[in-house]
C-alpha cells in the first residue's frame, strides 16, 4: 500500500526539480538576452548613424533605420581625413608589438616555468606585483623618460617602448607553460640539447594555442589603445586610428556621420579576427586560471 505513494511522492519530487530547472534555464536565458540587447544598441546604433549625412546624425533622432542611406559619410571620411594613414599606424603599431610580446613574453613565461636559477621566485613575484600599480600612476614618469629624456616624442617607438612586453602576458605565459610536460625537456637535455634549441625546436610547437591566445590578446589590445599614444603623438601622420576618431572634426564642428563610419571602419577588424578566431578566446579565458 505504501509503494505507490512513494512512487507517487518520488515522481512529484522529480517534476518540481525538473520545473526548477526549466525556470532556471528561462531566467538565465532571459538575463542573456537582456545582455545581448544592451551590448548590441550602441554597435547598430553606430552602423546606423554611418549611413545618415551630417545633419541628420548630430540630430540623435531615434531612428533604427536611414530614411535615405548614404555612403557618402564613408567616403569623406576616406578622403578628408589621414584615414589610410592612421590605419596604416595602428596595423604597424599593433602587428610589431604583437610579435615583440609573442617573442619576449613567451620566453620570460619558459625561463620561470621550467627553468630553475637563483632569484627566480623572487623576480617573478616583483613583477606581479606591478601589476597591482594602476597604470595612471606611472604615466607621468614614464611620459618624462621616454619623451624629456629620450627626446622619442612624436615617433613609433615612443607608442610602442612602453607595450613592447608586458607583465600581464609573461604572467599569463608563465601559466600556460606551467602545464606543459617536463619529461620532454629533460629527455632533450639528457639529448645534449641547448636551452635555446630546447625552447625553438619543443617548446614553441607544442604552446601554440597558447602563443595564439597572448598574439590575439595584445593585437586587440594594442589596436584599441587610446590614451598612451594621445599623450606621445602630435602630428596627424603619427595617429593612430582611434586617435583620428578622437580629433575627427571638420571647420570646428564634429562630423558624426563620418566619425561613426570611422568607427565602423576600426571596429571591422576586430570583429573579423572574433568571429574567425572564438575557439582561442574562449581559450583565453580560463588559460591563465591554471596553478602555477
Amino acid at each position: 500500500m505504501n509503494q505507490p505513494a512513494f512512487h507517487h511522492q518520488k515522481d512529484s519530487s522529480i517534476k518540481r526539480a525538473n520545473g526548477k530547472r526549466i525556470a532556471a534555464r528561462i531566467v538565465s536565458y532571459a538575463i542573456l538576452l537582456f545582455w545581448i540587447v544592451i551590448t548590441l544598441i550602441p554597435l547598430y546604433w553606430m552602423l546606423v548613424m554611418s549611413f545618415k549625412d551630417t545633419s541628420m546624425s548630430a540630430s540623435f533622432s531615434p531612428e533604427w533605420f536611414p530614411k535615405n542611406p548614404s555612403v557618402a559619410t564613408y567616403i569623406r571620411f576616406f578622403t578628408e581625413t589621414d584615414a589610410m594613414r592612421w590605419l596604416g599606424n595602428s596595423l604597424f603599431i599593433s602587428s610589431v608589438l604583437t610579435f615583440t610580446n609573442v617573442l619576449f613574453c613567451s620566453l620570460a613565461g619558459y625561463a620561470f616555468a621550467k627553468l630553475r636559477f637563483p632569484g627566480r621566485n623572487t623576480i617573478f613575484w616583483m613583477l606581479l606585483g606591478t601589476m597591482m600599480i594602476p597604470a595612471q600612476v606611472t604615466l607621468i614618469p614614464v611620459y618624462i623618460i621616454v619623451v624629456n629624456t629620450f627626446q622619442l616624442g612624436n615617433t613609433y617607438t615612443a607608442i610602442m617602448l612602453p607595450m613592447f612586453a608586458t607583465v600581464g602576458n609573461i604572467f599569463l605565459m608563465k601559466q600556460y607553460m606551467s602545464t606543459l610536460p617536463s619529461t620532454l625537456i629533460q629527455a632533450a637535455r639528457i639529448d645534449g640539447c641547448s636551452e635555446w634549441r630546447i625552447f625553438y625546436k619543443i617548446i614553441l610547437p607544442i604552446s601554440k594555442p597558447g602563443l595564439a591566445v597572448l598574439a590575439i590578446f595584445t593585437f586587440v589590445a594594442t589596436w584599441n589603445e587610446f590614451f598612451w599614444p594621445f599623450l606621445v603623438t602630435q602630428t596627424s601622420s603619427m595617429r593612430t586610428i582611434q586617435i583620428g576618431l578622437a580629433s575627427f572634426k571638420f571647420a570646428e564642428a564634429t562630423d558624426f556621420g563620418a566619425m561613426m563610419a570611422g568607427s565602423v571602419i576600426a571596429a571591422l577588424p576586430m570583429f573579423i579576427l572574433f568571429f574567425s578566431l572564438q575557439k582561442y578566446f574562449l581559450q583565453g579565458i580560463t588559460i591563465g586560471a591554471v596553478k602555477g
